[in-house]
């Protein structure tokens, strides 16, 4: 079966499967539609300036993430049974949550989406810069485009072709780790302000949840570091080099991350008869220190009072060694740009028409921590109004 039709018969099964009204399985015959074998092979259309196994006319799958929560239906893994990523889709690849001595809870789904997100940045970008191109365009997962603009050092055009594409793989990598950083933490600037991917869920309590960055960040190390040794097919490397680092992290099997996880109900987060409710937020965006710091649960059997592992922020200011500088901006195209517009309006800031993060995101995490403070501030008075009189 050729792949044209062989997408259009997945395509047909998705729609069909809509129709009876299995939402989750039409997602996942969709994503193997859209993650597919290329039929121009492994190696691309022109076998030039390539990552093994990414391409860069396929974006990234999606794949929903979890709460962190010992909560029903949250499925909690241990770190040596996680099965192989894949930037396409594998039915052997496991999501979930692993709990970490050194970096809390891991929500594996975003490592993952972080991991391609980079990979197929590093992509689009070494092949524009192949082309010559300094000025591009790219959209992930949310309808915003993210503009990028770079400015090659003066001797660039005048570099031998192997030495231009051994800058230019440097480049797109640190550049890639930046913009999927970038993208994924202004996915939790919508959510907060209210934007939902599925109509029907809410993903407010999910934004900045005590693990969301931290996981994102160490999918944007793990992707890095696969594409930078560059010994293989980019999902192959990437799962060795999870595996390690989640060896590094000090990973605990399900049996004992998911009952600590557990003494945290009433705290971290409370459990409802139909929704979980999260108290617990990190918005560390390595602002202060340049170091996402993740957040640990006390006195976990096994950790031994291990010390908090925080990773390094991208910055486009690590182009410099390679003699290139980068703006990115944000055009947001979705209905909640109003309200982050008037967030930014309150803190101080003059309206514009795209967003630079390096300006915009510290006035937002300010906003978002006073307001957080006051959901906080409620919450606790509720509970002492809700507490009988002796």
């Amino acid at each position: 079966m050729n792949y044209r039709y062989r997408s259009w018969v997945l395509l047909l099964v998705s729609c069909l499967i809509v129709a009876a009204g299995c939402r989750s399985a039409a997602f996942v015959a969709g994503a193997v539609v859209r993650q597919g074998a290329s039929p121009y092979g492994s190696h691309g259309r022109l076998g030039l300036w390539r990552y093994e196994g990414l391409d860069s006319d396929m974006p990234p799958r999606i794949r929903p993430g979890t709460y962190a929560t010992a909560t029903r239906g949250v499925p909690f893994l241990d770190p040596t049974s996680l099965g192989p990523h894949s930037y396409r889709f594998n039915w052997a690849e496991r999501n979930g949550i692993v709990y970490t001595c050194r970096g809390g809870h891991i929500d594996i789904a975003h490592v993952r989406k972080a991991a391609d997100c980079t990979g197929y940045l590093a992509a689009l970008t070494l092949e524009h810069l192949r082309k010559g191109e300094t000025r591009f365009q790219c959209r992930l997962i949310e309808p915003s485009l993210y503009f990028v603009t770079l400015t090659p050092p003066p001797e660039w055009d005048r570099l031998g072709d192997v030495e231009r594409e051994r800058i230019a793989r440097d480049v797109s990598r640190e550049l890639a780790q930046y913009v999927a950083f970038t993208s994924l933490t202004w996915h939790e600037f919508l959510t907060w302000f209210g934007y939902q991917p599925r109509p029907h869920k809410s993903e407010f309590p999910s934004a900045f949840s005590w693990e969301d960055t931290y996981s994102n960040l160490l999918g944007v190390h793990v992707a890095g570091a696969a594409l930078e040794g560059e010994s293989g097919v980019f999902s192959e490397v990437l799962t060795a080099v999870l595996d390690q680092r989640l060896q590094e992290l000090g990973g605990l099997p399900a049996r004992v991350g998911k009952p600590a996880t557990r003494t945290m109900d009433g705290t971290w987060y409370t459990r409802g008869w139909f929704s979980t409710k999260v108290w617990e937020r990190n918005f560390d965006l390595g602002l202060d220190d340049g170091y996402v710091t993740p957040t640990l649960i006390p006195a976990v059997p096994g950790c031994d009072a291990a010390d908090p592992l925080p990773l390094a922020v991208p910055t486009l200011d690590s182009l410099a060694r390679f003699g290139f500088s980068a703006k990115v901006e944000i055009e947001g195209r979705v209905w909640e740009l109003k309200k982050i517009r008037k967030a930014l309006a309150v803190e101080g800031c003059p309206p514009v028409e795209r967003l630079d993060p390096v300006v915009h995101y510290p006035p937002l995490i300010d906003y978002l921590r006073h307001a957080n403070e006051e959901m906080l501030r409620d919450h606790r008075q509720r509970i002492v109004q809700s507490v009988p009189c002796p």
